[in-house]
């Protein structure tokens, strides 16, 4: 079977169930050690193909080791598995729910392979990175699509042929139940501190040139940011009753100082407000939807120790992680990629061309958005979330209308 070609169904009828096609849910996430003698096995995976010698790693190793060696992701990708099993079931729905990394155990192949041998035949991703670029978007469908590969030479379909369907979601950034769990989490900090604060949003920074590629998936990385902080602040400050000042600032930039990211870093910014009289913040860390390493460590251990050491005032809102807003908000996306995919179907389209319409308006089903931006695309166009504007990593994609650009 080639890639990503349709599995032969008929799926005009009404009476179908909600998630028909699909006959699983992948948690796709990044991946994270689970003792002290997995950090540097696990941090060469998330480097491989950079040339970074092991003396280098360590510095960032004892980023984990600081939590005993074990990453939080992992906990709470196995919270949000269940709490998103719990959902599907509370809607009297049959979808099971496999959880898959791309650095480290269980990994993607192995999720799909048991996916597969369980009988699963078309399957939709659900990407723990709620933003596009190319390393919360196109990296994981480059890791989907060698996983495919090697899935299809497990079973005996030989290489480049696919065993599987799998489609993903869109990015969720603007979608109504991450910026509901966004709004109560921070509107909890405001309150719990009980006085005025400069509410300052923190994600996790890109270099600059990863930054403009990001543009062509319909606004850049920061521009995403920027449009769901908005409609937070102004939420919260109606919740609130007073006004809210807010900024964007960055953690967790790497590589070589030569190289622009994004910026202002998050201590550097905690250090300019200080100096221009603000004395307390509440940091919300709108760019990741769980407490992993990049918020225990860069912003419960470093940010709010560079607070302290300033006199700020500072409490960090939580991550929307386990909320009912934003679990109830994955199922609902669920559901409306599994419509477009029975829309496609049952016009005889191609399952990677099920929203490639490029007005939003002329799509077959609501795709619920919160703030300014339309929603982002299921099926990803030629050229999007390249590490460098217009240059290819000559690395296939799935869930792409042109895997290769």
């Amino acid at each position: 079977m080639a890639p990503d070609t349709a599995v032969s169904t008929s799926l005009s009828s009404t009476d179908l169930s909600p998630v028909a096609p699909y006959d699983a849910l992948l948690l796709f996430s990044f991946g994270g050690p689970d003792g002290p003698d997995d950090v540097l096995p696990f941090l060469r995976n998330v480097t491989a193909g950079k040339n970074i010698p092991d003396e280098r790693l360590a510095v960032v190793a004892e980023h984990y080791h600081h939590f005993g060696g074990a990453s939080p992701i992992n906990g709470q990708n196995l919270a949000l598995q269940k709490a998103l099993s719990e959902e599907i079931a509370r809607r009297g729905l049959d979808l099971p729910v496999v959880w898959g990394n791309r650095n480290w155990e269980p990994y993607t192949r192995d999720a799909l392979s048991a996916a597969y041998f369980d009988g699963a035949r078309r399957m939709v991703a659900l990407v723990t990175s709620a933003y596009s670029s190319y390393s919360g978007c196109r990296q994981y469908r480059e890791n989907l699509w060698a996983s495919l590969d090697e899935l299809g030479v497990d079973v005996g379909l030989g290489e480049g042929e696919h065993p599987l369907v799998v489609d993903k979601v869109r990015s969720y950034f603007n979608h109504p139940g991450f910026v509901q769990a966004n709004v109560d989490a921070v509107t909890e900090a405001f309150e719990s501190i009980d006085r005025d604060a400069r509410l300052v949003f923190v994600t996790h920074s890109i270099p600059d040139t990863m930054e403009e590629a990001s543009a062509v998936s319909g606004a850049s990385y920061r521009a995403q940011h920027l449009d769901v902080a908005a409609i937070v602040a102004a939420a919260v400050e109606q919740r609130l009753g007073r006004p809210v000042t807010w900024d964007l600032a960055y953690c967790s930039r790497s590589g070589p100082p030569s190289q622009p990211w994004l910026e202002p870093d998050v201590n550097d910014h905690l250090t300019a407000l200080a100096a221009d009289g603000v004395q307390a913040v509440v940091l919300s860390p709108i760019g990741f939807i769980s407490d992993h390493m990049e918020v225990a460590f860069d912003l419960d251990t470093e940010a709010l120790e560079t607070a302290a050491g300033l006199g700020l005032v500072a409490v960090r809102a939580d991550t929307v992680g386990t909320r009912e807003p934003f679990v109830r908000g994955l199922v609902d996306l669920v559901l409306e990629r599994a419509a477009l995919a029975r829309d496609a179907d049952a016009n005889g389209a191609h399952p990677v061309t099920a929203d490639v319409a490029a007005d939003a308006a002329a799509r077959p089903v609501a795709e619920a958005t919160a703030g300014e931006l339309p929603p982002f695309r299921s099926v990803c166009r030629p050229g999007c979330c390249q590490m460098r504007a217009e240059t290819p990593t000559g690395i296939p994609a799935a869930c792409s209308t042109d895997p290769w650009s």
